[in-house]
C-alpha cells in the first residue's frame, strides 16, 4: 500500500461505517474491521476521532464535487442526468455528510468544519455558474442553486423518486438558463 493509501482506506471506512450506522456507530474497531486493518492504525494516523471525522468529511466533499463533474455541465440534460447518476451511484458520499451536518447542530465542535463544507460547495456552484456565462449577483444564485441540489439529494435519501427529481432538476436547469438570457 503506497504511503497515504492506508490514510484514504481509513477515511473511505469511515464515511461508510457513518452512512450505514451512524455516528453513534462510529468506532475505531467499526472502522478497522471495515478498512481490514489493526485499529491502532486509525490512531497513528489521525489521532482523534475527530481528527479522523473532519478528514473524513473533506475527503466526502471533494469526491462529491469530482462525480459530479459540476463546473462542466454544459446542457440541460447532463446537468440532469449527471447529478442524478453522482447520487445513485455514491450515496454513501451524502449521507455521510447529512449526519456530519446534523450533529453540526447539536455540537459547536463540528459547526466549523461543516460551514467549511458549505463554502467549498459555493465555491464551486459560482465556478459553473460563471462557466454558463451566469452575470449579475453569482453568488446569491449559487446559494439558492446550491440550498435546491441540497434539497434534491436529501430528497434522493429519504426515497423520493427519480422521475419527480429529475423534473426539479431540469426546473433548476431552467431557472439557471433564463438568468443568462
Amino acid at each position: 500500500m503506497a504511503y497515504g493509501a492506508g490514510r484514504d482506506v481509513l477515511i473511505a471506512a469511515t464515511v461508510d461505517v457513518v452512512a450505514e450506522k451512524g455516528l453513534r456507530g462510529l468506532t475505531f474497531r467499526a472502522i478497522a474491521e471495515r478498512a481490514e486493518v489493526n485499529n491502532s492504525l486509525i490512531a497513528h494516523h489521525f489521532g482523534t476521532r475527530e481528527a479522523l471525522l473532519f478528514a473524513a468529511l473533506e475527503w466526502a466533499v471533494e469526491q462529491s464535487i469530482e462525480i459530479t463533474e459540476l463546473p462542466e455541465l454544459g446542457s440541460e440534460e447532463l446537468f440532469t442526468e449527471t447529478l442524478l447518476q453522482a447520487i445513485a451511484t455514491r450515496p454513501e458520499l451524502q449521507a455521510f455528510q447529512y449526519e456530519m451536518i446534523l450533529e453540526a447542530r447539536r455540537n459547536e465542535l463540528y459547526r466549523e468544519p461543516v460551514v467549511k463544507l458549505y463554502g467549498r460547495y459555493h465555491e464551486v456552484v459560482v465556478q459553473s455558474l460563471r462557466a454558463q456565462g451566469l452575470t449579475g449577483d453569482v453568488d446569491a444564485a449559487a446559494r439558492a442553486t446550491f440550498a435546491a441540489l441540497d434539497g434534491i439529494v436529501l430528497q434522493y435519501m429519504a426515497g423520493v423518486g427519480v422521475d419527480e427529481l429529475r423534473g426539479a432538476l431540469r426546473q433548476i436547469w431552467a431557472n439557471l438558463d433564463a438568468l443568462t438570457a
